[in-house]
C-alpha cells in the first residue's frame, strides 16, 4: 500500500471512533442531506458576486460557488436554496440555522473572525474598496480627489476613506448615505465627483448603468476585503468540506483540470495528486462522510476557479475585472492552496 493511502486509512479508522456527544456539537451534513437541499444565505443583488435578474435567473462567484458544496455533498450542483439576505441578518441567518452556509460578499476581518459562533474557510474573492469618476473628469488617480466631494455608503465605506485621505494628507470632502444605491444616486445626480465602495461593487455598477464608458475606475485599491463563506463553528466536518470544496476549485485549476476535460483527467488518474483531487477511491470521500467523487462531481458540474471567475466576473462577463491577485500565486496572483497529497 502507498504510503500515503495508509495515512489516510489510518484518518478514516480514527475518524470513525466514536465520540462523545456534546450539547452545542452540531452535525450540518446530516441536516443538508435529510433536507436534500442545501440553504445558502447571499446578497442576490450585486452583480458577479451574487445576483437574481428578472427572469429568476441566478448568478456570481457566490452563486456557484453554493453550487460547488451541493454538488459535493447531494450530488447536484442544482440541489441549493439560495436566500437573499439583508447585509444586517446575514450572521443571525447562519447562527440561527436559517442558512447552512453563508456566501455573501463578507469581509474576513479581525472582530469577525473572533465571533465564537462564526468560522471563516478561505478567500473566495479577494475584494479592495476603490473609487469610481465620470470619464469626462481628467482625474486618473485617488490621489487627485483631495478636497472633492465623495459618496461613500455603509460603516467600513467611509472608515477606510477616511483612513487613505489621512495617510495621504488629502482633504476629504465625505458624503456618507445610509446604503450603496443611495450613495450611487447621489453620485450620479452629481452631488458627488467621486464615489467609493468595493471595486467588485463598482464595476458591477459601471456594467449595469446606461453608457457604462462614460464612467472611469480608478486603479488604486485602498483596503483589503478578503471576501470568504462562513459557518457556525463547532461543526468540524462541515467546516472541512466547505473548505475543501474552494481548495478544490483552486487546485484544479493549478492542475489544469477543467469542467471539459475532467472526465479524461479521471479516466487516466494513475498519478496520486490526481486520483486524490478527484477522489478516485472514495478515501477523502469516506474522511468527510460525502459519496466516493465528491470532488469530481464540484468540477464537472461547476468546473475550476478560472472558469468560475471568468464567466462571473472577469472576460466572460459584463464586468471584466482582471484576475490580478485573484490569479493562482505561479501566475503572480495570491491564490493558494494546500497541495493534494
Amino acid at each position: 500500500m502507498h504510503p500515503l493511502s495508509r495515512r489516510l486509512a489510518a484518518l478514516a479508522l480514527l475518524g470513525a471512533l466514536p465520540l462523545a456527544p456534546t450539547p452545542t456539537q452540531a452535525d450540518t451534513l446530516q441536516d443538508v442531506k435529510a433536507r436534500g437541499v442545501l440553504r445558502c444565505a447571499v446578497n442576490g443583488a450585486v452583480p458577479g458576486l451574487s445576483f437574481k435578474d428578472a427572469q429568476d435567473h441566478w448568478s456570481g462567484i457566490d452563486v456557484d460557488f453554493c453550487r460547488a458544496v451541493a454538488a459535493a455533498v447531494l450530488g447536484r450542483a442544482d440541489k441549493v436554496e439560495l436566500v437573499p439576505t439583508p447585509s444586517g441578518s446575514r450572521f443571525d441567518a447562519l447562527r440561527q440555522g436559517r442558512a447552512d452556509l453563508l456566501a455573501r460578499n463578507t469581509s474576513w476581518t479581525l472582530s469577525r473572525d473572533l465571533d465564537p459562533e462564526l468560522t471563516f474557510v478561505g478567500v473566495l474573492y479577494h475584494d479592495g474598496q476603490g473609487f469610481m469618476v465620470h470619464r469626462d473628469t481628467s482625474t486618473l488617480s485617488a490621489r487627485e480627489l483631495s478636497k472633492k466631494p465623495v459618496c461613500a455608503a455603509g460603516i467600513s465605506g467611509p472608515q477606510n476613506a477616511r483612513t487613505y485621505f489621512t495617510r495621504n494628507r488629502m482633504e476629504l470632502d465625505l458624503k456618507e448615505f445610509p446604503d450603496t444605491p443611495a450613495a450611487t444616486k447621489a453620485y450620479l445626480a452629481g452631488t458627488c465627483y467621486a464615489l467609493t465602495a468595493d471595486l467588485s461593487q463598482l464595476y458591477a455598477m459601471r456594467a449595469e448603468l446606461a453608457g457604462e464608458d462614460a464612467h472611469r475606475i480608478l486603479p488604486e485599491m485602498i483596503s483589503k476585503e478578503p471576501l470568504a463563506p462562513v459557518v457556525r463553528t463547532g461543526d468540524g466536518r462541515w467546516f472541512d468540506i466547505v473548505r475543501w470544496t474552494l481548495f478544490t476549485l483552486i487546485n484544479a485549476e493549478e492542475a489544469g483540470i477543467d469542467s471539459g476535460n475532467v472526465d479524461a483527467a479521471r479516466a487516466r488518474a494513475h498519478a496520486d495528486d490526481i486520483a486524490l483531487l478527484l477522489d478516485v477511491d472514495g478515501q477523502t470521500g469516506t474522511l468527510l462522510g460525502l459519496e466516493r467523487g465528491w470532488s469530481y462531481r464540484i468540477i464537472d458540474q461547476v468546473g475550476n476557479y478560472a472558469e468560475v471567475f471568468e464567466r462571473n466576473l472577469g472576460a466572460g462577463s459584463p464586468l471584466k475585472i482582471e484576475r490580478g491577485v485573484n490569479a493562482l500565486w505561479r501566475d503572480g496572483g495570491v491564490l493558494y492552496a494546500p497541495p493534494v497529497r
